[in-house]
């Protein structure tokens, strides 16, 4: 392999996305590439940024919950049979339907429940498989041939945003690490910068997680972030937080 392909292997080194063969061969090209060590440890870091990103986890299993819910009703049994039509048994009678009635109410109210409960599994699990398509989708623009990355911290030094990029995919991604989250009724906007005009590029609605950004970075000079209402909007509306360079 050559020294040009070498160059181009520093993403998937650092995702651990080489073979064997090509991994010790690259790090014998590391030993003599200040270049390539720079570009590793920028990925590393990425990486690790992303790994501690927050996932979204499934509430508990529902039998526990359901069966929890489901109150135990039990009537002790009449020592001697009374008459029939006598108050003890009319009596006896009206428990036993309210019984009945109570039984059926816990088990509409917990058959509610279980139906509830599943509804908000199956929007986590929705939510937990899209995080991990991000995170998966992002991982690959990491290890693009030509993937570049650059880094910045948030307001007064608080949580950083990296952005990756690629030429050849036409494509880039933001991950935010420990930004703070943002205040009720707004969101985090990413923007290409296109010579000083903004374009929209997604919104981010943590302070921590990823994010592959809409459109082309193609003659973008970088990337912004601002705090725009929830929803977006469609030119700032705020001073940026950030500002990162395609350099």
């Amino acid at each position: 392999m050559s020294a040009a392909d070498l160059h181009t292997l520093t993403g998937a080194y650092a995702a651990h996305a080489l073979d064997p063969a090509e991994s010790a061969e690259f790090e014998r090209h590391l030993a003599g590439c200040p270049a390539c060590v720079q570009e590793v440890a920028e990925f590393a870091a990425t990486l690790a940024r992303l790994g501690a990103a927050q996932a979204v986890l499934p509430p508990p299993a529902l039998k526990a919950q359901v069966m929890a819910a489901l109150p135990t009703l039990r009537q002790e049994a009449p020592r001697t049979a009374p008459a029939p039509g006598r108050p003890r048994d009319r009596l006896a009678r009206g428990w036993a339907k309210l019984a009945l009635a109570a039984c059926l109410a816990s088990a509409v109210g917990a058959g509610g429940v279980a139906v509830q409960q599943h509804q908000q599994a199956e929007r986590a699990r929705a939510r937990a498989a899209a995080l991990q398509q991000q995170q998966d989708r992002f991982v690959g623009l990491l290890t693009a041939p030509d993937a570049r990355t650059a880094t910045g911290t948030g307001a007064g030094g608080v949580g950083a945003g990296t952005v990756v990029w690629s030429s050849s995919r036409g494509q880039a991604g933001f991950l935010a690490a420990g930004l703070p989250t943002p205040a009720a009724g707004t969101t985090y906007e990413l923007w290409f910068d296109d010579a000083g005009t903004m374009r929209p590029a997604g919104l981010l609605p943590t302070g921590d997680g990823v994010l592959l950004l809409t459109g082309t970075p193609d003659g973008a000079g970088g990337v912004g972030v601002t705090v725009e209402p929830a929803g977006g909007s469609a030119h700032p509306t705020t001073a940026p937080l950030m500002l990162l360079p395609f350099t």
